[in-house]
């Protein structure tokens, strides 16, 4: 791959206070519009804002996700070496103790009174030279076992380090799915207290084209045959509802369907939208060609595959199955080619 630019943090990881206090400013702003203003197109946009709240904490909870997954396979390879140097430690312990009953049954006399007292002297001399053998030997054993033992002593004191992380991790991603979960239910409290009507009508307005492209997109054919595969692959998926939190195949998020959609190709990409922009060659939008990853906001916590045609396939939000959409529906961050 070639180089490329790598997008800032979406912010997600400032945790939920800075969603808060979003909301905080927008109720401000509400609470100080003017008498004549649509209370529905208030409701709208706020079901909105929430929305792309609940996405932000979404890719949060995945990286953290994907973090406590990673920690948790550290872990289980520490310990197993851990057990495989425990075990190493017990058997020089036992040669160590073999070759120390060696030691004592050959007598404790000092070498020189011995000789002198010895009926054999050339018997003695014998056993002498293998005591002095066993003797290196019990000497190179308890360097070897002294030097386990302080390998065993580190990757124990790491493995608790790894532990308390995994327990951080797992706390952050506890944190975030109260976060998305408190952000849909809001959001669908807000729809579904606007009439039917006007229910259908921020469907249409999330799926029109906030940006006129007319002419700007060339399409053309995929740019490799894993892009086409990961396109049919998309294209596979359309329908199929959204999930947060998902990675397929029953159900998706933004990143997860991507994911999921190049793993079929036989490409591996990260879980996140902000990792997967940076995943490859970012091209202008003129360039864009179907298998390219489109990524949406600033923060880039949206992202979509280009199918052609000026759509995209995507992940909507809760209660929008993967579908077609046109690829200006929101403001267009980078468009990256895996």
């Amino acid at each position: 791959m070639g180089s490329h630019r790598r997008l800032a943090p979406s912010g997600s990881d400032r945790g939920a206070g800075v969603a808060v206090g979003l909301l905080s400013v927008a109720a401000a702003a509400l609470a100080a519009a003017p008498a004549g203003a649509a209370p529905h197109d208030d409701t709208r946009a706020r079901v909105d804002r929430l929305y792309q709240e609940a996405e932000r904490a979404t890719e949060a909870y995945n990286e953290a996700d994907e973090r406590a997954d990673a920690l948790r396979e550290q872990v289980r390879a520490r310990q197993d070496r851990i057990a495989r140097e425990q075990d190493r430690v017990n058997t020089m312990r036992e040669v160590l103790g073999a070759l120390a009953g060696a030691q004592y049954r050959s007598g404790g006399l000092d070498p020189a009174l011995a000789l002198l007292l010895s009926t054999e002297p050339e018997e003695y001399l014998e056993k002498a030279s293998v005591l002095d053998r066993i003797s290196t030997r019990q000497a190179g054993e308890l360097a070897e076992l002294q030097a386990a033992l302080r390998r065993l002593t580190q990757e124990r004191a790491e493995a608790a380090r790894q532990l308390v992380a995994l327990d951080r991790s797992r706390k952050a991603v506890a944190a975030h799915k109260r976060t998305v979960e408190r952000k849909l239910a809001e959001a669908r409290r807000l729809l579904n207290s606007l009439p039917d009507g006007e229910r259908a009508a921020y469907d249409r307005a999330s799926r029109s084209s906030r940006t006129d492209l007319a002419g700007a997109v060339t399409g053309g054919a995929p740019a490799s045959g894993r892009a086409a595969a990961a396109v049919a692959a998309a294209r596979a998926a359309l329908g199929r509802p959204y999930v947060w939190g998902g990675s397929g195949p029953g159900g998706f998020d933004c990143s997860g369907l991507v994911q999921w959609s190049y793993a079929q190709a036989g490409v591996a990409l990260p879980r996140t939208s902000q990792a997967q922009a940076g995943a490859g060659r970012q091209v202008p939008l003129s360039q864009m060609r179907p298998g390219d990853l489109v990524t949406y906001r600033d923060d880039a916590s949206h992202i979509g595959m280009y199918a052609g045609d000026g759509r995209v396939i995507h992940a909507p939000y809760p209660g929008a199955p993967v579908r077609y959409d046109p690829v200006g529906m929101m403001p267009i961050s980078s468009v990256t080619r895996v």
